[in-house]
């Protein structure tokens, strides 16, 4: 497991030398994942401890007060770096003190000083320091000036797309679930704790349901998909249904996950809700009966959707 470095002062054991790469990783996309596997060879083939720098919160959200919704929460983010085994993850605070660093004195405080790097690899499009001054060529420069390496890897593409997160924002909220999942090289998912919801789906319709009290903020348009439910660890098969519950009247907008052949008390628990096929739009039945016989053909396509890929 990498050493999660959320504080400086707490930051003792430092790299005699180190490979680095930099960035937001929102999403740790197949871009990122490009990264931090030339990450890890070039640590490896030179004899370096690997380093993930990262920040916290998002950029923009000092800069412009504005952030986009996060694909991967702080928490999500970490698993998905730790998956690739670096020696470190290095989360630095941004605030706005850190976004007056001029670009080489951000090189010089943490590339060099910090983390004494050897290897440093960037995005396409990497930028740094104060209004995003710093640039490639830049990075380059300095890095001969301090006895580093600068490496920059070529956009990534699936199927002719450049692969970002501001695409994959955009095709989450589309709903385009299958091609996020091309571009993530896995299953969407939002995690929450499951709370007490308007006990409708056992009493009333026959079908109990998890209601996620979400820690993401980002989800999938409204509407029913077929997903997998990870619950301590374990995954099921499930449906889910992202929205508002049009048929009872208005009601916030909600993540409800009913789990095939499920009976466990996970009221409390934090689970996983894995997107894996959108099913159909949510819309509002005249009656009840009507509802439950949606809802269990809605059952049984989201069985044989999952099917397919297991």
């Amino acid at each position: 497991m990498p050493k999660i470095i959320r504080d400086l002062l707490f930051f003792k054991d430092r790299p005699i030398s180190s490979a680095v790469t930099i960035g937001n990783f929102d999403g740790v996309h197949k871009g990122h994942q490009r990264l931090l596997l030339l990450l890890k060879d070039e640590s490896r083939s030179k004899d370096l401890s690997s380093v993930v720098i990262t920040f916290d919160p998002h950029p923009l959200k000092v800069l412009t007060g504005n952030p986009p919704l996060s694909i991967t929460p702080l928490e999500q983010k970490i698993d998905l770096l730790a998956s690739f085994s670096p020696d470190y993850i290095l989360i630095l605070h941004f605030d706005k003190k850190f976004a007056n660093l001029e670009p080489e004195d951000f090189v010089k405080t943490y590339l060099v000083d910090l983390l004494s790097s050897k290897v440093v690899i960037v995005g396409h499009d990497y930028r740094f320091g104060k209004g995003g001054r710093g640039d490639f060529e830049l990075l380059k420069r300095l890095g001969q000036r301090y006895g580093f390496e600068v490496k920059r890897i070529d956009p990534v593409t699936v199927k002719g797309e450049i692969v970002s997160s501001t695409k994959i924002r955009k095709l989450v909220q589309e709903g385009e679930i299958e091609k996020v999942r091309d571009f993530l090289g896995r299953f969407y998912e939002v995690r929450g704790v499951v709370v007490q919801g308007q006990k409708r789906g056992g009493p009333l319709l026959g079908v109990p349901t998890a209601n996620l009290k979400l820690i993401d903020e980002l989800y999938p348009k409204v509407g029913v998909y077929a997903v997998f439910v990870i619950v301590e660890g374990t995954r099921f098969l499930g449906v889910a249904n992202v929205g508002f519950n049009p048929t009872f009247g208005k009601n916030p907008i909600s993540v409800e996950a009913h789990i095939f052949d499920f009976s466990k008390d996970i009221y409390g628990k934090k689970i996983r809700v894995q997107f894996v096929k959108r099913l159909r739009d949510e819309k509002k039945f005249p009656d009840i009966e009507s509802l439950k016989k949606q809802i269990f053909l809605d059952i049984q396509r989201a069985k044989e959707e999952l099917k397919k890929i297991l």
